[in-house]
């Protein structure tokens, strides 16, 4: 765990690992900035995270916050097993794409905006 909720149970956990750590941790900023509480996880290796044991794992993805949100610039399979059900991960499934970076990035929803917004969606549908 890189950075947690402010104060209590976080809202939603943002996952990713490299390059898009910095933006996780954006995102967190800005749904701060929305009375949201995120708790962010690098998890450079599933491997390693895979051989704690369950008390550990559910320290860092606890049961009771259904609202996860995995950022991978890549392909997302694997994801959806830290994420769950009620999840979602935002990667790139497709090829064939080509401008800037930063064209790609936006286009993809690689901007801190667009975590938060997915972020804040998924928390406002698990309280319904």
């Amino acid at each position: 765990m890189l950075a947690d909720a402010d104060s209590g149970q976080p809202d939603v956990v943002l996952l990713a690992t490299g390059s898009e750590v910095a933006l996780i941790l954006a995102a967190r900023e800005l749904l701060a900035g929305r009375g949201l509480q995120a708790r962010v996880v690098s998890m450079p290796s599933w491997d390693v995270f895979e051989e704690q044991d369950e008390a550990y794992k559910e320290a860092v993805l606890p049961p009771s916050v259904p609202a996860r949100l995995a950022v991978e610039a890549a392909v997302p399979m694997g994801w959806e097993r830290y994420v769950g059900a009620q999840g979602a991960v935002i990667g790139i499934d497709r090829f064939g794409a080509s401008a800037s970076g930063e064209l790609l990035f936006e286009k993809f929803g690689f901007t801190p905006e667009a975590v938060a917004e997915r972020a804040a969606g998924l928390v406002q549908r698990e309280a319904k």
